[in-house]
């Protein structure tokens, strides 16, 4: 799908809305995403901590399991949203990984809160990832 300089604002925009609704009252680390469907859909996400740590899910693997739970698999963009004033939020290794599983060549926009962002494709975020391909390769 091809998408405008408006669209990004808009998934940028649903981004920073959507991390209203995260749950995190360990870290009070406010995570939104908004992640852009090939047909067009936009699917939000937020992170939803858990007092047990390992069981907490991040903003972009809640919008990418929804958007699944939803028939949804190709995907065009993801804007990822935080509360930092001074940095860009990047995804973490593990998001990175799921993102990864729905190919390396789509767009990540990591935002602040005042709207700016920086882009990279999935597959400059994680160089050199595990995919399907390595399930399929002959084996000893």
């Amino acid at each position: 799908m091809e998408y405008t300089q408006e669209d990004i604002k808009k998934l940028v925009k649903t981004s920073q809305d959507a991390k209203n609704n995260a749950y995190c009252p360990q870290s009070k680390f406010r995570v939104g995403s908004a992640l852009l469907c090939q047909d067009g859909t936009v699917i939000k996400g937020v992170n939803v901590e858990n007092a047990s740590h390992g069981l907490t899910i991040c903003a972009e693997r809640t919008a990418i399991c929804k958007a699944v739970s939803e028939g949804h698999t190709k995907f065009s963009a993801i804007a990822i949203a935080s509360d930092m004033k001074d940095e860009f939020i990047a995804p973490c290794g593990a998001c990175r990984q799921v993102l990864c599983e729905f190919g390396a060549d789509w767009d990540v926009y990591m935002t602040k809160p005042d709207m700016t962002y920086k882009c990279m494709k999935v597959g400059e975020l994680l160089p050199l990832s595990f995919t399907s391909k390595a399930l399929k390769e002959d084996k000893i």
